[in-house]
């Protein structure tokens, strides 16, 4: 599949997007409006390559292979050339209303317009474009150059040779696509947030400090990591606008976000992106 590749953000989804891309030869342009970022960006994939290396999973020929294929932009414009365009700003849907209206505009006749939301309807946000048909949701998964799964969500008005289109270069990733249909929170974080919201719910009652529930959870129930440590690594302020969208989208109580998670949020204990979570970083 000769596809080219623009990645929107470069941040933690962004960088390994577009590691991921680079790393199976497609050609992959990262796009953010910060320089510094794009810098540190790809000292992250630089980095993330090196230590491949070491693991033995890749060659250094491999890695510059790679990295040849990897260019940087600060001018949203870059898009022009892409075939498919995955959009990983932060979730934020008036953000990402503006972001495709902007796509709509500067991509080029017949590319497909990606999001990787963990949670916005991919319906509405293709309505902000002239092309709700080659519109889809590519919700790949934290680590992106480790995670297996790929979370493709077909809006209402998106067609089959799009999804076809995305499916096929999700395996071109080395990924395993699964299809899901666009309700809030789709399927991951519809199973996975009222489960952190629960455990939340544990440490505010005093039913179990996040060091007892996160410990019942990997021992008792055999995941590889607690809710909570969990929580930290997405980040609680990703988490808390996840299950609004659950709670707003669905109308069902069991989806209302806990007190104390918007407490941290508030007090800016976002995990381990800001240092403090529910644990200390």
């Amino acid at each position: 599949m000769s596809d080219v590749i623009a990645v929107i953000g470069a941040g933690q989804m962004g960088n390994g997007i577009a590691h991921v891309c680079a790393a199976a030869g497609i050609p992959v342009t990262m796009i953010d409006v910060s320089a510094e970022a794009l810098a540190k960006a790809k000292a992250t994939i630089e980095k993330n390559f090196d230590r491949q290396i070491k693991k033995g999973a890749i060659d250094v020929a491999a890695r510059d292979a790679a990295l040849s294929k990897l260019s940087t932009s600060t001018d949203l414009g870059a898009v022009s050339t892409a075939t498919v365009v995955i959009e990983a700003a932060t979730e934020n849907v008036q953000l990402k209303f503006k972001i495709f209206r902007e796509l709509d505009q500067l991509s080029s006749v017949g590319a497909i317009l990606a999001t990787n939301t963990s949670s916005i309807s991919i319906t509405e946000i293709a309505a902000q474009t002239q092309r709700p048909e080659l519109v889809i949701g590519m919700h790949f998964m934290n680590p992106v150059p480790v995670m297996q799964l790929i979370e493709i969500i077909r809006g209402l008005a998106t067609s089959d040779a799009t999804l076809a289109h995305t499916v096929a270069l999700s395996k071109s990733l080395g990924k395993t696509p699964v299809e899901a249909n666009d309700y809030p929170g789709f399927i991951a974080n519809r199973v996975l947030l009222p489960m952190i919201n629960e455990a939340v719910f544990c440490v505010m009652e005093g039913v179990g400090t996040p060091e007892a529930v996160d410990t019942v959870m990997k021992l008792g129930m055999n995941h590889p990591m607690g809710p909570l440590a969990l929580a930290d690594l997405i980040g609680l302020d990703t988490c808390l606008a996840i299950l609004e969208v659950l709670h707003t989208g669905l109308g069902d109580s069991k989806y209302r976000p806990c007190p104390l998670l918007r407490k941290y949020v508030a007090a800016g204990w976002l995990g381990r992106k800001s240092g403090r979570g529910f644990y200390t970083y």
